[in-house]
């Protein structure tokens, strides 16, 4: 007698479809499925902030991820009945388990990338309408602050005509001294600060330096200069999201109903790719680290390419930089061996040698001190 079929369960994803970020959510899902079992999804092609489809009333279904971005779409989750996972910052429904990228690590990944290009003022420009730029700003802005810098805010309003705020925009910037790292809260803001840039004439990565957050390469290549971006893990959050929500229509109480998922890095493009050092010297050996770190220079290598003692070296970086020379070249490193231990299934020992550590074991002791998670961690937390 042949075996009952398992029901597939029906799955709503209140989703857009409209930009890179909630497509890599959409991937996440799909990975899910891929690694356990197969739902009946339910999907409609619609932008950010619209209204739920109306088919959502007459649904019958078993559970919905959702981006919960107005009341709308909060009631019509609600009214279904059945388990709900959000994966929106606006938190219109507390009581709603909640997967997230982690802004208070995204917007200290983008005040590393700007602190070691050299710069040591900075700019915020962030988005009135949406809870994680407000969060991303409160991080960037303490995180300066913690090291003695302080930073720019553009006061963004609500509701505004484009062309008055980019004119606005642009005089805002014009006033600031320079040269100044910005943050800009996501893509489209940076390529907003971009285009306020060259209607000022103001010199980009020169005069101000760009990042973005959600490395929507569409957007970014299409900026004029392309724009570096701060790489989320939304596939990690959108697999992570259906994790939860398996379990809910399995029946079981989540462990945890707030999941906050760490970034990837920084996609370097040309909108940052400037050093703002006014030591020629240690700006020379800084462009050396990055194209070299990973061929097995130490700080002896680079004495040997400058007239200058360890001591003042040591005391120049960490002047300019906050830490040592050292530290730089670890750094290029271990930015190195996440990139290997995410996008390859290359063993720990070919990993340390493309990365430029001695042995695999001293790389496992290093990374577990500088990241917090050995390598083989680290790289579980991938999507396949």
């Amino acid at each position: 007698m042949l075996a009952r079929m398992r029901r597939r369960l029906r799955v709503a994803l209140l989703v857009e479809t409209s930009n890179g970020y909630a497509r890599n959510l959409l991937r996440g899902v799909i990975g899910y499925m891929r690694e356990h079992h197969a739902w009946s999804i339910f999907l409609s092609e619609h932008g950010r902030g619209e209204a739920p489809p109306a088919w959502l009333g007459r649904w019958q279904g078993d559970g919905i991820i959702a981006r919960i971005e107005n009341q709308d779409i909060a009631n019509a989750v609600q009214a279904a009945r059945v388990p709900a996972v959000d994966v929106s910052s606006a938190r219109l429904v507390p009581d709603l388990p909640w997967v997230e990228t982690d802004d208070v690590a995204i917007a200290r990944l983008a005040c590393d990338h700007l602190r070691e290009r050299g710069f040591r003022r900075f700019a915020y420009c962030g988005d009135a309408r949406f809870q994680w730029s407000t969060w991303r700003q409160e991080a960037f802005v303490g995180a300066l602050r913690a090291l003695g810098h302080d930073c720019a805010v553009f006061p963004t309003r609500r509701k505004e005509e484009p062309y008055r705020e980019l004119a606005r925009l642009g005089a805002w910037i014009a006033a600031l001294p320079k040269p100044v790292g910005m943050m800009a809260c996501y893509d489209l803001r940076g390529r907003q600060v971009l285009d306020a840039c060259r209607e000022a004439e103001i010199a980009v990565p020169d005069e101000v330096a760009v990042v973005g957050v959600d490395d929507d390469e569409l957007i970014c290549e299409l900026c004029d200069p392309p724009l570096t971006s701060v790489q989320p893990e939304a596939v990690r959050t959108g697999y992570e999201a259906a994790r939860l929500l398996d379990g809910l229509m399995s029946g079981a109480d989540p462990c945890e109903r707030t999941v906050r998922v760490p970034p990837r890095g920084v996609a370097t493009r040309r909108s940052s790719e400037v050093l703002a050092i006014d030591d020629a010297e240690i700006s020379t050996l800084v462009r050396f680290i990055r194209d070299n770190a990973c061929d097995g220079i130490d700080v002896g290598t680079l004495l040997l390419r400058t007239t200058l003692t360890r001591r003042v070296l040591e005391n120049r970086f960490k002047a300019l930089f906050g830490h040592t020379p050292h530290e730089q070249i670890l750094r290029v490193k271990l930015a190195r061996v996440k990139e290997l231990l995410r996008d390859t299934d290359l063993p720990l020992t070919a990993i340390a040698e493309r990365s430029g550590f001695i042995h695999a074991e001293y790389l496992s002791v290093v990374f577990k001190k500088k990241v917090g998670v050995t390598p083989s961690a680290f790289r579980e937390q991938r999507i396949g």
